[in-house]
């Protein structure tokens, strides 16, 4: 038990070391982007700005095609659609039967009950 409790620990400083390593990279990064930032003109940054919602735009485009085409093609490869079994097939000898009500529109109304 003292080897896995060693292990465990060992393996703890291991991930703490290198989320704070991790960290101070992702810092270093966001100075570097903003120190970038601040030397761009106003035009660049909106001029930036504006190639990168195009650009999301058309990948968000792509996506909804390749949506698209996965839907249509589960649908179609789907097992229940494509069985023989029709939910709505008329097997059922209830369904056969004659409408009683069909020419006796005013049924309920002879009662009496109903007026």
């Amino acid at each position: 038990m003292g080897l896995l409790q060693r292990l465990l620990k060992g393996g703890s400083k291991d991930t703490q070391e290198f989320k704070s390593k991790f960290k101070e990279a992702e810092m270093n990064l966001k100075i570097e982007k903003r120190l970038e930032e601040r030397q761009k003109s106003s035009n660049e940054r909106e001029l930036e700005s504006y190639i990168k919602q195009k650009r999301e735009d058309d990948i968000k485009k792509e996506l909804d095609t390749i949506h698209h085409k996965q839907n249509k093609d589960n649908w179609k490869s789907n097992s229940m659609i494509n069985s023989q079994k029709r939910i709505l097939k008329n097997d059922r000898p209830i369904l056969k039967e004659k409408n009683i009500f069909a020419n006796n529109k005013h049924i309920f109304l002879n009662k009496g009950s109903i007026k």
